[in-house]
C-alpha cells in the first residue's frame, strides 16, 4: 500500500517510519519511567506524537513502537480505540460534537446542522482556511451539560447558538 505523507520518514525493512523530533521522544522516554511496562506509556506517547504532527497514522505508530520497544499493532490498538487521536490531518480547531443520548435529546443534531451551515462544511470536512474540522463523536462524559462539544482539548458546554457564534468568532482570529 502506497502512502503519501507530509512529514519526514525513514524506511527500515520496507516499512515507513515517521521521524519524531527530540521533544516527543524525550516525553515518551520520561513517560516510560513512570510505568512498570513500556506499553503502559502508550497513551502519553500517542499524545506526544499528536502534538508534533497533529494527527497519527501508520508511520507514526511505527515510530512510537520503536521508542517504546513494543509492536506497531500494540500502538495502533490504542490509537484507533480513542477518538481523541485524529487519523488524518484536521483543522487547527477540531470540533467534536457529542451525539449520544443526552446531547441528542438536548439538540445535538441542531447544533451540528448549525455548525455545518456557519462553517460551510459537512461533518468530517475541514474548512478551506484549515481552521476548523467538525466530527460527530460518542459520549464525551458531560451529559449534565448537554448539548456539548469538545474543541481541541476543552469542553464547551450548555451550548446555544450565541455561545457557538462567540466561540467560532474567537477561534477564527
Amino acid at each position: 500500500m502506497s502512502m503519501t505523507v507530509s512529514y519526514p520518514t525513514v524506511e527500515k525493512a520496507g516499512i515507513k517510519i515517521a521521524v519524531l523530533s527530540p521533544a516527543p521522544v524525550e516525553k515518551i522516554k520520561k513517560a516510560m519511567t513512570r510505568f512498570p511496562r513500556p506499553l503502559s506509556a502508550v497513551l502519553p506517547a500517542l499524545h506526544a506524537a499528536r502534538e508534533q504532527f497533529g494527527y497519527l497514522d501508520e508511520p507514526m505508530y511505527e515510530a512510537i513502537a520503536e521508542v517504546l520497544g513494543v509492536t506497531r499493532a500494540e500502538v495502533a490498538e490504542a490509537a484507533t480505540f480513542y477518538t481523541l487521536f485524529p487519523k488524518r490531518p484536521v483543522g487547527k480547531n477540531l470540533v467534536m460534537v457529542c451525539k449520544n443520548i443526552s446531547c441528542a435529546l438536548r439538540g445535538a443534531d441542531n447544533l451540528i446542522s448549525y455548525l455545518e451551515k456557519k462553517l460551510g462544511i459537512k461533518v468530517g470536512e475541514t474548512t478551506t482556511d484549515g481552521k476548523f474540522t467538525i466530527w460527530k463523536v460518542e459520549c464525551l462524559g458531560s451529559c449534565g451539560t448537554a448539548p456539548m462539544m469538545q474543541v481541541n482539548d476543552e469542553f464547551q458546554e450548555n451550548l446555544t447558538r450565541a455561545k457557538v457564534d462567540a466561540l467560532i468568532e474567537k477561534l477564527s482570529k
